[in-house]
């Protein structure tokens, strides 16, 4: 499937040809395609084809065609905050797309069948984290990726607001997706030769929407010979831990990757002696007890845009605070960075 657009010599000209073409619509797809290259995804040798709008298989791992990835992408209706569940991880080049937009207060679950798979997702994700340029742009919401058949998620798992199932799905298998989708959620999933778009409008309604014609090989039946009793797939918890480069305590520095760019500040960075300090700062009740930030997902957004004014704000005054905690530790006071 693909070859909708014409092919790129490279990731920013593949997602222009994307653009054209009106499979990215929206500023903030858009920005998360340009921030990691398809081509980091390949085995070395096929890279060639990384910026054609082509499916690539090797062994178990898959990609599928830039022009499927956007129309997923766009009919998630991402927002910051969100919790994501991708049903056949595969490499990861999804998920972290999806992590730059959920920011450090949303959730980012993968369920791979293949473990070899997994640990591939894994090594990409790692070489993302300490290598690109584009990681320090975002607050990321890092993946967390199992091994196991999304068709034995066990019953009492939690329920996500945004989920993508990345095989075809068969009929008798759509209510099984459906019941993992929160209410107000969306549903995206190829089933009956359909890219599909699902909003659960209730407890036991929804709407569908068709997105385009595919063809994707079918889900992986789990294997009902063996009369033993088969493991569920426990999935990760539904609390998101702190962000990828955060810090819980003020005297543990993060690492810095780009130490050209450690002069220069974004939401909740500073630095200090050329070392990078991130810090992440949390919504409190009238009581000041700390707010879940899923036990009212239609206010998710609005905190996280009131933290990161915060957060602005803090910036501001942080350096100065920081030099005169080094200046005390020189006299019994605490340890920071110098």
């Amino acid at each position: 499937m693909g070859g909708a657009v014409s092919a790129g010599e490279d990731n920013d000209d593949l997602i222009d040809n994307l653009k054209e073409a009106q499979y990215i619509r929206t500023e903030r797809v858009e920005q998360a395609f340009r921030a990691i290259d398809r081509g980091d995804y390949y085995l070395e040798g096929y890279r060639d084809n990384a910026y054609k709008d082509l499916a690539w298989k090797h062994g178990n791992i898959h990609l599928s065609a830039p022009c499927i990835y956007s129309e997923v992408m766009e009919a998630l209706k991402l927002q910051p905050g969100l919790s994501f569940l991708n049903l056949g991880s595969g490499t990861g080049y999804l998920s972290t797309m999806v992590g730059l937009i959920l920011g450090p207060f949303g959730i980012n679950h993968g369920i791979e069948l293949h473990s070899d798979v997994v640990e591939y997702a894994k090594e990409k994700l790692e070489s993302f984290i300490k290598n690109s340029d584009s990681f320090d742009k975002f607050e990321f919401c890092e993946p967390a990726f199992v091994v196991g058949n999304c068709l034995e998620i066990a019953s009492d798992s939690h329920q996500y607001d945004r989920i993508y199932c990345g095989a075809g799905v068969q009929k008798d298998h759509e209510n099984y997706m459906k019941i993992l989708l929160k209410v107000g959620g969306i549903l995206v999933m190829p089933i009956e030769d359909q890219l599909t778009q699902i909003l659960r409008t209730g407890q036991n309604t929804w709407e569908s929407k068709n997105i385009l014609a595919v063809s994707f090989a079918p889900l992986v039946q789990p294997n009902r010979n063996d009369n033993s009793k088969r493991d569920t797939v426990g999935l990760p918890p539904s609390s998101p831990g702190p962000p990828r480069g955060t810090f819980t305590s003020m005297h543990s520095p993060t690492r810095s990757r780009h130490p050209s760019r450690e002069g220069s500040h974004r939401v909740g960075t500073t630095s200090l002696h050329g070392k990078r300090l991130l810090f992440l700062i949390l919504p409190h009740t009238e009581e000041g007890q700390r707010v879940p930030p899923h036990s009212q997902p239609s206010t998710t957004e609005h905190l996280y845009q009131k933290i990161q004014i915060l957060n602005e704000t803090l910036v501001s005054i942080i350096p100065s605070l920081l030099l005169g905690l080094v200046r005390g530790s020189r006299h019994g006071g605490c340890l920071l960075p110098h």
